[in-house]
C-alpha cells in the first residue's frame, strides 16, 4: 500500500513537517535502492549480525597519531560514526572494540558510546574474539567486525560479515564482504552500521524515532 500524502498546509512557515521530512527520507531511500539494491548474500550476512566489532585506529578513527611536546596522545573520531553505533543499540546490537593500542581516549570513547566489550593492547586479536563469542554466546556468523590491516586479517575470516573502510590495504580489501565508500574515521564505520540497520529492516523505525 503507498504512503499516503502529505496533506497541504494554510500556514506560511517556511520549516518542512514531520511528514514533509518522513517522505524525503522515504524517496530518497527508494532512489537508492533502486541505483544499488544490497547483493542478496551481502544483506544475508547482514541480516544474521547480533555483535558489531571495529577495530579503532584507521577505522574509527583516520589511523593518525598526534603526540603533544609533552607526549600526551591525542585522537579524532567521527560524530556520526558515534551515532551509527548509538543506532545499532536502538536496533538491539551489542558492540565492541578490539585494538592493538592502549589509550585513555579509546577509554573514554567506549564508555561514552556504552558499547559491550572494550579490548585494548591485544597482540592476538583472535584470543580477544574468542574470550568475547564465549561471553555473549554468539556464533561467528553472528558476528561483524571492521578492520583496515594486517592485524586484522584473522578475525576478518573468521566473522559473518568482514568490514573494512574505502583506504584498507588490499590484502585486507580482498578478505572482506562489505567495503565502505568512506574511509576510516570520516563515515566508513557509519555506513557499515546503515547497512546492517537496513538489512534487518529497521531503517525507518529507527527515522521515525528522531522525528517524534
Amino acid at each position: 500500500m503507498p504512503d499516503e500524502p502529505c496533506r497541504p498546509r494554510d500556514d506560511v512557515v517556511s520549516y518542512p513537517t514531520d511528514c514533509d521530512i518522513l517522505s524525503g527520507y522515504r524517496q530518497r531511500n527508494e532512489t537508492l535502492r533502486q541505483q544499488q539494491e544490497l547483493p542478496e548474500p551481502l544483506r544475508d550476512r547482514a541480516a544474521a549480525i547480533s555483535l558489531v566489532l571495529f577495530d579503532v585506529d584507521g577505522v574509527l578513527t583516520d589511523g593518525s597519531l598526534i603526540y603533544s611536546e609533552s607526549g600526551v596522545e591525542s585522537k579524532t573520531f567521527h560524530t556520526q560514526d558515534g551515532l551509527g553505533i548509538k543506532l545499532l543499540h536502538l536496533a538491539g546490537i551489542e558492540t565492541g572494540l578490539i585494538t592493538a593500542r592502549s589509550s585513555e581516549m579509546v577509554t573514554r570513547r567506549a564508555a561514552e558510546l556504552a558499547v559491550t566489550y572494550a579490548y585494548q593492547r591485544v597482540e592476538r586479536k583472535l584470543d580477544a574474539f574468542k574470550e568475547i563469542l564465549q561471553r555473549s554466546g554468539r556464533k561467528p556468523f553472528q558476528v561483524c567486525y571492521m578492520g583496515d590491516d594486517w592485524i586484522d586479517l584473522g578475525l576478518l575470516r573468521r566473522v559473518g560479515l568482514a568490514a573494512c573502510p574505502a583506504n584498507a590495504v588490499p590484502e585486507v580489501q580482498a578478505a572482506c564482504h562489505f567495503i565502505a565508500q568512506r574511509t576510516g574515521g570520516h563515515g566508513a564505520v557509519r555506513q557499515l552500521c546503515d547497512l546492517i540497520i537496513t538489512a534487518k529492516g529497521q531503517h525507518e523505525a529507527l527515522v521515525q524515532r528522531f522525528l517524534s
